[in-house]
C-alpha cells in the first residue's frame, strides 16, 4: 500500500484555470510552419520558458513499444523540424525502423502546446557537418565521449572518456564531426496548436496535409 505521506498532494485536485483568449481559425497562418513561427516567437521573447525549443520527440520501433525524451529543436522551415542525436541512440535505432515520429512542444506557462507527426529523415552529412560547428567545443567533445544509450560501468568511465578527448582535441583544435552523429528532419504530416480555455473547453486547431502539400485546417473537440 502506498504511504500517504509519501505523496503529500492531492492530485486530484490539482489544477489551473487556463485564460478566457483563444485560437480562432481567422487567426492562423497559411501553413503550420508560419503558425509555429509565430507562436515559438512569443514562446521564446515572452513566455517565461527555460527552452522553449525543447521538444518531446515520441518514437516506436519495429515491434510497437513506444519511448520518448526530450530533445532540443535546432532549426525549422517548410520542409521541416530538425534535431540531432546519434545515430546508435534508441531514438535513432527506432526511426530507423519505423520512421514516424512525434514532436511535442510543452509551453505549460503560455497553456499552449504544439504536437507534431511525420515522418523523420537523416539530414545530410554538409548539413550536420555545418550544424556541429556552431556547437560549444565542449559540446563537440561531448559528442564523441557519449555511447548514447548504451550502459557504462560508472560515471568515472564517461569522465575519462572526455577527458582523453580534451586532451587529444584542445579548445581552439577543430573537433571532426563523428561518423555516427547527425540530424534528423521531420517532415509534418500533422501539426496541432493547442491553447488552453476556461472549464477545460481548449482550442485544437489542426493542419492536415493534403496528397497535393497543402494545408487544411480542423477543429478538434477538447
Amino acid at each position: 500500500m502506498t504511504d500517504p505521506d509519501a505523496v503529500p498532494f492531492d492530485l486530484a485536485s490539482m489544477r489551473k484555470q487556463y485564460r478566457a483568449e483563444g485560437l480562432s481559425e481567422t487567426e492562423l497562418a497559411a501553413t503550420p510552419v508560419e503558425q509555429f513561427a509565430r507562436w515559438f516567437k512569443q514562446a521564446a521573447t515572452d513566455g517565461g520558458l527555460f527552452e522553449p525549443n525543447a521538444m518531446i520527440v515520441s518514437t516506436a520501433d519495429a515491434e510497437g513499444r513506444t519511448s520518448a525524451r526530450t530533445v532540443l529543436l535546432k532549426h525549422f522551415d517548410e520542409q521541416g523540424f530538425v534535431f540531432y542525436t546519434n545515430y546508435d541512440s534508441r531514438k535513432a535505432r527506432d526511426l530507423a525502423e519505423n520512421p514516424y515520429v512525434s514532436l511535442l512542444f510543452p509551453w505549460h506557462p503560455m497553456a499552449r502546446q504544439v504536437q507534431v507527426t511525420g515522418v523523420a529523415r537523416r539530414t545530410g552529412r554538409d548539413e550536420t557537418a555545418a550544424y556541429f560547428r556552431t556547437r560549444p567545443h565542449g559540446s563537440q567533445l561531448g559528442a564523441w565521449a557519449s555511447a548514447q544509450s548504451s550502459v557504462i560501468s560508472t560515471r568515472a568511465e564517461l569522465d575519462g572518456a572526455y577527458a582523453e578527448l580534451a586532451a587529444r582535441y584542445p579548445e581552439g583544435e577543430q573537433v571532426p564531426v563523428p561518423p555516427n552523429w547527425g540530424g534528423f528532419r521531420v517532415a509534418p504530416q500533422t501539426v496541432e496548436f493547442w491553447q488552453g480555455r476556461e472549464n477545460r473547453l481548449h482550442d485544437r486547431l489542426r493542419y492536415v496535409e493534403r496528397p497535393d502539400g497543402s494545408w487544411r485546417v480542423e477543429r478538434l473537440s477538447p
